[in-house]
C-alpha cells in the first residue's frame, strides 16, 4: 500500500464517520423535536433511508437553527438535574433534623470543623 493509499483511505474514513455523524444527530434531533408529530417524524426517517445524504442536508437546512437550541436546552435540564441530585446525596434529605444529624456526625468523626457544622446547621434552620 503506497502513501496516497493510505492518505484517500484516511480521508475517505473520515468523511464517511463525519456522515455518519450527522445521520445520528439529525435521527436523534428528530425525537427529541416536540414540535413534530408522529406523522412528520415517521416522514423525516423514511426520507432518512431513502435518499440519507439529501435528506439530511434539507432537514439541517429547514430545522437546522432550532436543532442547536433543542440540544442546548436539553444539556442545561440534565446539568440542574445532576446538580439537583449531587446535591441530594450530598446533603441529605430536606428534612432539617436530618441534614443537622448528619452534620454533627460529620463534626464528630473529624469530617468537618465546627465552622462547617455551623454554617450547615444554618443552611438547614434557615
Amino acid at each position: 500500500m503506497s502513501f496516497w493509499d493510505f492518505f484517500w483511505l484516511m480521508l475517505w474514513g473520515f468523511i464517511f464517520v463525519s456522515y455518519l455523524m450527522v445521520l445520528f444527530q439529525v435521527i436523534i434531533d428528530i425525537f427529541r423535536d416536540d414540535e413534530l408529530t408522529g406523522w412528520a417524524r415517521a416522514g423525516w426517517v423514511v426520507a432518512l433511508f431513502i435518499v440519507p445524504p439529501v435528506t439530511a442536508l434539507v432537514y439541517i437546512l429547514v430545522r437546522g437553527p432550532k436543532m442547536q437550541q433543542r440540544s442546548a436546552r436539553r444539556g442545561v435540564t440534565s446539568s440542574r438535574g445532576a446538580t439537583a441530585d449531587f446535591d441530594r446525596t450530598v446533603y441529605g434529605a430536606s428534612d432539617p433534623t436530618d441534614q443537622i444529624v448528619r452534620a454533627k456526625s460529620l463534626l464528630d468523626t473529624g469530617g468537618i470543623t465546627e465552622d462547617e457544622y455551623q454554617q450547615l446547621k444554618a443552611k438547614a434552620l434557615g
